[in-house]
């Protein structure tokens, strides 16, 4: 497995998934590209959605799959320090060199809050990612496939380009 690691493509694609996990494939699609999970989680009778989540904590990911979706990928969360977007290390930004990130690609409507723990999250909810904090120092990512106005799910292969 961690050879298939090494040469992962970290870079997150807002809205289309990681890689080559896009979001829309099958649990099955992903247990090819990343193995078995190492645990894996179903929702409680009082979550509001249905879903499964495999973790692979060696890696730092874990992969949401929602009943509504068909348990198609919609959803990624990682710690993973390898991860890029716009082919910057996130992890090795502070809070603010990644605000300043999204705004110099035009993206400026983050919403900041403090969650349990003096956790900070800056949410951008039109690009579908959180991001999660702890004095100033990444400590996760979640981010999902994008929806339009009417939250219905669009599926990166029905994306125009």
């Amino acid at each position: 497995m961690e050879e298939a690691n090494e040469a992962f493509d970290n870079e997150i694609r807002l809205g289309q998934g990681i890689g080559d996990l896009k979001f829309g494939i099958t649990m099955e699609d992903v247990e090819e590209l990343m193995g078995e999970p190492e645990e894996v989680e179903e929702s409680d009778e009082e979550d509001e959605f249905e879903h499964k989540a495999w973790n692979y904590w060696d890696s730092g990911f874990s992969f949401y799959f929602d009943k509504e979706d068909d348990y198609r990928l919609s959803c990624i969360e990682t710690a993973n320090p390898n991860v890029t977007l716009w082919g910057k290390q996130l992890f090795d930004m502070s809070l603010e060199e990644v605000e300043n990130l999204f705004k110099e690609h035009g993206i400026t409507n983050a919403e900041k809050e403090t969650i349990e723990n003096n956790v900070t999250c800056i949410s951008y909810d039109k690009e579908m990612i959180d991001l999660y904090f702890e004095e100033g120092k990444l400590l996760a990512i979640n981010f999902g496939v994008h929806m339009d106005d009417n939250l219905e799910v669009l599926w990166p292969e029905e994306e125009k380009s």
